[in-house]
């Protein structure tokens, strides 16, 4: 099923390549990441199409950013599932990519140990489409939104690019083989592939125009900042921690948070360093692990609010002890975390959510 902008089906600028305009696919753009993505390149006067299901998207976030760049060749959006590959061909085929920001994927460690075969599909299986279609139409440069997830839990922190991959959830193990598809694939072409592995994004745009809004029910499987959230608003009783017995200094697990600023800023720089046939691959954090006690602590301190914490076992698959090496990308993309203060970062995104109590509002497109 396919609905988009008006100007999809007839000539328009979107549909043919411009001298200095650099027009790109941005999968997943109506997502929390993927959103940012597209607010990012439109500010630096990208063209911009995006495509997404709605599935974990929301269609408030599009119109948002219609209403910041309404001018006509700026953005369009286009309703789609990357899982009907005759439909990913037909986008192709009407629109002149110069790259593609591929972000669109489920992404929720323990909802992919209860549902494997939907993160296989929806990640590794999609992946090869968009790459075949990108293949087809000669679509020169892919970005591709991976995980630290692919790393599993490696035996030295930090985490290198050179790390061993050997992921222990299906979510990790699906993103692990759609690099090794896109690389396979790249050996016998000229394309530029810029992998980004990142680790855990919270915060939000900081003049409050964008926002995370998971699906109410998928709050199970969602970011402890979320769960942060909805117990400061009292949507929840109480903020789970799961796990305090693994081997770390508090028993707490170890993430390293990167603010999703700082994360599209990567992209971006991905995206302008990128030249025919050159792969990149790169850690994407801040380079110091936190634990899941001291984000409590900021998140309490953020929200003004004494939020209420309930300690319970384990999540299959989750590891104890994640953190970054961004030795790389500092060096080869200039790239640096700037918002790395934890506090700061949860109260941006906790604006966001006060002045946004239901989210975006509805989550779906209306038949035209």
């Amino acid at each position: 099923m396919l609905k988009q902008s008006p100007t999809f089906n007839t000539p328009s600028a979107f549909s043919r390549h411009q001298p200095g305009v650099i027009h790109v696919l941005v999968t997943g753009g109506a997502g929390y990441i993927g959103s940012h993505a597209a607010l990012r390149l439109l500010k630096e006067n990208y063209r911009v199409t995006i495509v997404d299901n709605l599935s974990r998207g929301n269609i408030g976030a599009v119109r948002i950013l219609q209403e910041l760049f309404p001018e006509p060749g700026r953005l369009q959006f286009i309703y789609a599932d990357l899982g009907d590959a005759k439909v990913v061909h037909q986008i192709f085929s009407q629109n002149a990519f110069d790259a593609v920001m591929h972000f669109a994927a489920v992404a929720y460690v323990g909802e992919s140990t209860l549902d494997p075969l939907k993160y296989y599909h929806n990640i590794t299986s999609n992946t090869l489409t968009v790459l075949e279609a990108m293949s087809a139409h000669g679509v020169p440069t892919l970005i591709y939104s991976s995980t630290c997830a692919t790393y599993g839990e490696p035996e030295k922190m930090p985490i290198t690019e050179e790390t061993p991959q050997l992921p222990i959830n299906p979510y990790g193990k699906a993103k692990k083989m759609a690099e090794d598809i896109i690389l396979d694939f790249h050996k016998n072409s000229n394309m530029a592939v810029m992998i980004l592995r990142y680790f855990n994004v919270i915060g939000s745009d900081p003049e409050g125009r964008l926002g995370e809004a998971p699906r109410p029910e998928l709050r199970e499987h969602g970011r402890i900042s979320g769960a942060c959230y909805d117990a400061a608003r009292g949507i929840i009783p109480d903020l789970k921690v799961r796990g305090t017995d693994y081997k770390t200094t508090d028993g707490t697990c170890i993430r390293d948070y990167i603010d999703v600023t700082d994360l599209v800023d990567a992209h971006v720089k991905a995206l302008e360093k990128s030249s025919p046939g050159k792969v990149g691959i790169y850690n994407v954090g801040t380079g110091r692990g936190r634990s899941v006690k001291e984000f409590v602590d900021a998140c309490k301190a953020a929200t003004g609010v004494p939020i209420k914490v309930d300690f319970l076992p384990r999540r299959p698959g989750d590891y104890a002890e994640v953190f970054s090496d961004p030795t790389k990308i500092k060096l080869e993309l200039n790239w640096t975390a700037k918002h790395t203060d934890l506090q700061e970062s949860l109260q941006v995104a906790w604006r966001w959510q006060k002045s946004h109590l239901n989210g975006y509002g509805s989550s779906l497109v209306k038949s035209s």
